[in-house]
């Protein structure tokens, strides 16, 4: 297959790309503004050939090199461009946190809202079949858990408001104009390679390797459902060649709630193992923004892409620790 994956250079893209050169037989192209990922994270995976903005022709196979292309999802042109002869399209690019969405919003719209909806038109002018969505349990906003896709969305942050707006293209581009869409709504992802990410356990790790107490904010008894970065890709694989399944959305996540506090608990006990000792707690006032619960129901996932994951959240944060401390 010939792959476009917008954002492939962060850590879900990178860890993607990984994937798809160990079975071998695909085209790989990339295009990302390098605002989180760098080259440098594309080199420890694939070995690349830069195309000027200028130069980009459709994509075709015979050469192993991942084409990278530095640009911005929002720029439409570009994109239609990037997008010629590509067989599927893994949208991942756009702001990643409830955090940054409340400190502007406006920003969070134009990546979130923009970006999907250039790279859906790309896909219908290039005729790309296939659209995989990266999307997260934040459009539901605050709901009894587990969360599931008939579950009536009521976001509270301005991600999730921008995640559901996605969702609600990639469903009309289906009904429209048969592209297959599949939103994958995330959990908290982490795994090796995370070291760009400021979601929670990454940022836990980074801070408990350099010295530096963790900040929990409220009392800690909010959960979320965290899911090892080798089962996600496992899952986006999956919704990328899996026949039938166009105008799906999905849960991907573990099925299992953890408490933050919990997870520290774990954490701590996988640093000491680990040699980092010492680790300190500090409690802050809550976030804006941030839902009390969340975990999904991951059982559509299961019946319809055939995917279930396997890491437990001990082994899972046992190898995330260690690539951290390597690194």
């Amino acid at each position: 297959m010939k792959w476009l994956i917008t954002g492939g250079c962060g850590f879900i893209g990178v860890s993607l790309i990984r994937e798809l050169i160990r079975q071998g037989g695909h085209k790989i192209r990339v295009l990302d503004n390098l605002s989180v990922g760098s080259r440098e994270d594309l080199s420890s995976v694939s070995s690349f050939n830069e195309l000027e903005v200028s130069g980009i022709m459709p994509m075709v196979g015979g050469d192993d090199a991942t084409d990278l292309i530095v640009a911005d999802v929002r720029d439409a042109v570009v994109l239609m461009a990037a997008a010629a002869g590509a067989d599927v399209i893994v949208h991942l690019a756009g702001n990643t946190g409830v955090e940054p969405s409340v400190l502007d919003p406006r920003a969070d719209c134009e990546a979130n809202v923009f970006g999907v909806f250039n790279a859906l038109e790309a896909a219908r002018h290039q005729n790309v079949r296939r659209f995989v969505f990266a999307s997260s349990g934040a459009p539901l906003g605050e709901v009894i858990p587990p969360i599931h896709e008939e579950m009536a969305p009521h976001p509270v942050s301005p991600y999730g408001a921008s995640k559901l707006a996605g969702e609600g293209y990639c469903s009309a581009y289906y009904r429209t104009f048969g592209i297959e869409t599949v939103a994958l709504r995330f959990g908290n992802v982490y795994g090796p390679g995370s070291g760009h990410k400021n979601s929670v356990v990454a940022k836990f790790i980074r801070r408990a390797v350099n010295s530096e107490e963790l900040v929990v904010y409220g009392d800690g008894a909010q959960t979320r459902d965290f899911i090892y970065i080798n089962d996600l890709v496992d899952a986006v694989m999956k919704a990328a060649m899996k026949p039938g399944i166009g105008g799906e959305v999905f849960q991907i996540a573990t099925n299992h709630e953890t408490s933050v506090g919990e997870l520290v608990e774990v954490l701590i006990a996988a640093l000491n193992k680990a040699g980092v000792e010492g680790v300190t707690v500090r409690n802050d006032v809550p976030r804006q923004g941030d839902v009390l619960r969340n975990f999904s129901d991951t059982s559509k996932a299961a019946r319809l892409l055939g995917w279930k994951p396997i890491t437990q959240l001990d082994k899972g944060l046992a190898m995330t620790i260690n690539w951290f401390l390597k690194g």
